[in-house]
């Protein structure tokens, strides 16, 4: 394939600069000829779809025109989550990528997994660097209409495509050696979190209930960090979502690093993010959801990465609180 690829651009220019030479402009104008074609179809090959190809998946046609002709869909995420989304190998698995695989059957397209910080997930949206987000990200109503913390606009939100649902759960040290049963334990204590997540406004929260007997609140960029400070005794717990905090009790350090304590809190949907003006690939989204969900793929996923509870019946939009 090299070589004949060096061998048409070679063709190209010779037949420009001797294009007054009758028998050079006719070989090569068979020589370009051939090219074209060789082109055509390499791109075929590489780009995994054409869109004569990708249009007979069912839901292609609903996809806005210029995802139709990249073929390929953007997607944000954090993976440091695991068993939702994370690292191994070199790739990004989990629950997020497979429903992601799932989605792009329907839709007849790649969802392409970057990672990233959490905290900077939604920003990508507003630029346009990402078209979607699937990182275990909470739909609320502050993310819907791009507040901070006290209620302050700071963007124009975005829309989620909902389609999971899950509590959240502390996670100590194995043995649990202070005690912590509920998020009334922790007051008086350190704790340690991701920054910009769900779990770091209820540390928030709870720390305004303590009052006096003061809550102090460690962020770190990414869940991993935060366990760390767990594991090393400087925080006596972890907030995160329920199938992530059990994913980590069982697997960390063959299971000897943590445990999870307490009652799931908090259970609300987790949302695929989509810009508020791209309502026309959120709706594409919502209807590939739902055809996954019908045809028992989305139920496939969710027992392969043991998450079965948290199966939602149907997509919605903005369903969160």
């Amino acid at each position: 394939m090299t070589a004949r690829s060096t061998r048409c651009t070679t063709a190209k220019t010779r037949t420009s600069r001797l294009a007054a030479v009758a028998a050079i402009a006719v070989a090569g104008s068979m020589l370009l000829t051939a090219c074209g074609d060789q082109t055509e179809s390499g791109s075929t090959k590489e780009g995994g779809s054409s869109s004569a190809a990708a249009s007979k998946a069912p839901l292609f046609s609903k996809l806005p025109a210029d995802i139709q002709k990249a073929g390929v869909i953007k997607v944000g995420t954090d993976a440091s989550y695991a068993p939702m989304e994370f690292t191994e190998g070199g790739k990004i698995v989990g629950v997020d990528p497979d429903l992601g695989e799932a989605l792009g059957k329907q839709l007849g397209v790649k969802l392409e997994f970057v990672s990233g910080t959490f905290d900077g997930l939604i920003t990508s949206i507003y630029t346009g660097r990402q078209q979607l987000i699937m990182s275990s990200m909470t739909d609320n109503k502050k993310r819907q209409e791009g507040l901070d913390d006290n209620g302050k606009k700071i963007g124009k939100g975005i829309d989620f495509v909902d389609y999971f649902n899950s509590g959240v759960s502390l996670l100590v040290k194995k043995g649990n050696p202070q005690g912590v049963d509920s998020l009334d334990d922790l007051c008086g204590k350190t704790v340690a979190v991701q920054r910009g997540t769900i779990y770091e406004d209820t540390f928030k929260a709870q720390a305004t209930k303590c009052g006096d007997k003061k809550l102090t609140i460690q962020a770190f960029d990414t869940d991993a960090e935060a366990q760390t400070r767990v594991k090393a005794g400087g925080a006596v717990a972890d907030l995160n979502d329920y199938p992530v905090a059990s994913y980590i009790a069982k697997t960390s350090g063959g299971g000897k690093d943590f445990e999870v304590v307490g009652n799931q809190s908090d259970v609300g949907l987790f949302g695929i993010g989509v810009s508020k003006d791209n309502t026309q690939l959120r709706d594409a989204v919502k209807e590939a959801l739902d055809a996954i969900i019908k045809d028992g793929s989305y139920a496939e996923v969710l027992k392969k990465w043991d998450v079965e509870g948290s199966a939602v019946k149907s997509a919605t939009i903005n369903a969160g609180k």
